[in-house]
């Protein structure tokens, strides 16, 4: 294989992996799930007095939010801050009105 076919290959598996990525999100909104950002408060550990902050960001679900909790509860067994306040924001990008069948197609050109 030539440098420039090594080039293309590898150029198109990056191609198609930033394209899995975005349609794996994409179907994640329409499956009801939301931006969530969590500020997270946390003692650390070498000074106890001392509160330390860490943004979390992910898409999750409202009310549950599955994928902050399995954060959370891998942040208590692993890591050694105790955790303080955790402040939750959370918003869906895409909501049901927005979403519409089309009636047609329009081909230009």
């Amino acid at each position: 294989m030539s440098w420039q076919g090594v080039c293309l290959v590898r150029r198109t598996r990056q191609l198609d992996g930033e394209h899995a990525m975005a349609s794996r999100d994409f179907k994640r909104q329409l499956n009801g799930y939301g931006l969530t950002t969590a500020q997270i408060l946390y003692r650390r550990p070498d000074h106890p007095w001392l509160l330390q902050s860490y943004i979390w960001q992910e898409y999750d679900l409202c009310p549950d939010f599955p994928e902050l909790q399995g954060f959370l509860k891998f942040w208590r067994t692993s890591l050694h801050g105790i955790l303080h306040t955790v402040l939750v924001a959370h918003s869906r990008l895409i909501k049901p009105a927005e979403i519409r069948a089309l009636d047609g197609e329009f081909k230009l050109n």
